[in-house]
């Protein structure tokens, strides 16, 4: 998957989580399921794309 790919699927989960939350409300299961479909998605990209940073 492409770094541009990856970032217009991030983009079209957040838009959905909110339009979700402002529904159902930020608790409602719906919300969560998304938040964490969220959650996957931004940390596959900084895992891909993110350089690490080490410490010393």
């Amino acid at each position: 998957m492409s770094k541009q790919d990856l970032i217009t699927l991030i983009e079209q989960k957040r838009q959905e989580l909110i339009q979700v939350a402002m529904k159902n409300g930020f608790t409602s299961s719906l919300a969560i399921r998304n938040s964490q479909e969220l959650d996957k998605l931004l940390n596959e990209y900084n895992n891909i794309f993110k350089k690490k940073v080490s410490t010393h």
